[in-house]
């Protein structure tokens, strides 16, 4: 019996899938009704007999094709991470993280860029397991990634055992401090003005040890070369275009001094515009100011919306209004200058690609099923 071929049948369910933007911003999978006419068997010399068998063929392969894309698109994999972990064992678990990130943004709207700082240098270093939250221990000899240079200026860690609190009120031992850091930036983004609704997938486990001395490893410098950042994203899976984006959360928050002050002095970097250049001299401290001041005293990324995660950054990347020169060298590097220049022409672009990445990077190698486990309090490993 002659019937269509199978990579026929697939490539004409490919092209049937189309996709549309919800209000999110998030690409829907919507296979339409297919069929297969006579008249077209006809052509390829079949007979119309075959029309049953090749339209279901055909809506098979389409229906193939579409759970495949739908699960790249949600991040999908055999990872042990899924939408909804908690849906049994703790039905309103990210409704409460939701609820804390919001309480805490009213009360101290700097946690919601914390947040995102915070899942990155956790994400970085190695895996996505909150062991940026431990804390250091003098009896047991653990040093907390918190103490590396890499880590200065992070704060406000101690709200996280404020969500973790109300977690443990409703569900006891079951949400791990991995996955309130994930769901945490996720709510922060939105309550920024960032994206909203990411389908963020939970089911992470906590570590029990730290990485200090991995820190500087993988967490990347403030003048790093291009090619280095871009090397260290990519062993998470991220390209160029998805570091412009992540590097996009600089839009938001605040820059120390102790990290500017060598653009400034004793002579303005070349590449920095020079009224910009002008501000930050006035915000920085002069190269001879004491050290302890340098740390103290900082600059906005952003002056014009500083507390909204937008195309902002991107924007003043093309004016010279880079602050570090780790930003400011995107703009120039034939790899990355493409993805600052289309999402500063557009802030729809940069949200959809901020979400996908913010996505991947909270999926670097989690600890899932009996790994780890799912600490009390996350500060500390569970007592044995």
């Amino acid at each position: 019996m002659v019937s269509l071929s199978f990579t026929s049948s697939l490539q004409l369910g490919a092209q049937a899938i189309r996709t549309r933007r919800d209000e999110s911003g998030w690409s829907t999978f919507y296979p339409p009704w297919i069929f297969v006419k006579a008249s077209e068997l006809k052509k390829m010399g079949l007979s119309s007999s075959l029309v049953p068998m090749a339209s279901a063929l055909l809506l098979l392969c389409c229906f193939t094709a579409w759970n495949a894309a739908a699960a790249a698109a949600s991040g999908g994999g055999g990872d042990g991470l899924r939408l909804n972990y908690y849906s049994e064992s703790c039905p309103r678990a990210e409704e409460i993280v939701k609820e804390q990130v919001r309480r805490l943004y009213e009360e101290h709207g700097n946690t919601a860029v914390s947040w995102l700082r915070a899942l990155f240098h956790d994400c970085t270093v190695k895996s996505c397991d909150a062991s940026l939250l431990l804390e250091t221990d003098a009896a047991t000899g653990l040093v907390s990634e918190q103490a590396s240079p890499r880590s200065f200026g992070m704060r406000n860690f101690k709200y996280v055992g404020a969500i973790k609190s109300a977690l443990e009120r409703e569900c006891p031992g079951t949400v791990s401090c991995a996955d309130v850091l994930a769901l945490a930036a996720r709510d922060g983004a939105a309550m920024l003005g960032g994206p909203a609704a990411i389908p963020m997938r939970t089911g992470r486990r906590d570590a029990t040890e730290s990485r200090y001395g991995e820190v500087e490893r993988y967490v990347p410098n403030h003048n790093d070369t291009v090619s280095a950042v871009l090397s260290r994203f990519a062993a998470m899976g991220l390209d160029a275009e998805a570091v412009v984006a992540l590097l996009g959360a600089h839009s938001v928050g605040r820059v120390h001094c102790n990290n500017l002050v060598a653009r400034l002095y004793p002579a303005v970097d070349g590449g920095m515009e020079p009224a910009y250049g002008a501000y930050l001299r006035g915000r920085c401290p002069t190269a001879d100011a004491r050290e302890d001041t340098r740390d103290v005293a900082y600059a906005r990324n952003d002056r014009a919306t500083p507390m909204v995660l937008d195309n902002m950054y991107h924007k003043n990347l093309l004016k010279g209004r880079g602050l570090l020169l780790v930003d400011q060298r995107l703009a120039s590097d034939p790899r990355t200058a493409p993805f600052v220049k289309k999402m500063a022409a557009d802030n729809g672009y940069f949200r959809e690609t901020f979400a996908a990445a913010l996505v991947r990077m909270s999926e670097n190698g989690p600890l899932t099923g009996g790994q780890g486990e799912v600490r009390k309090d996350c500060r500390f490993v569970n007592a044995k």
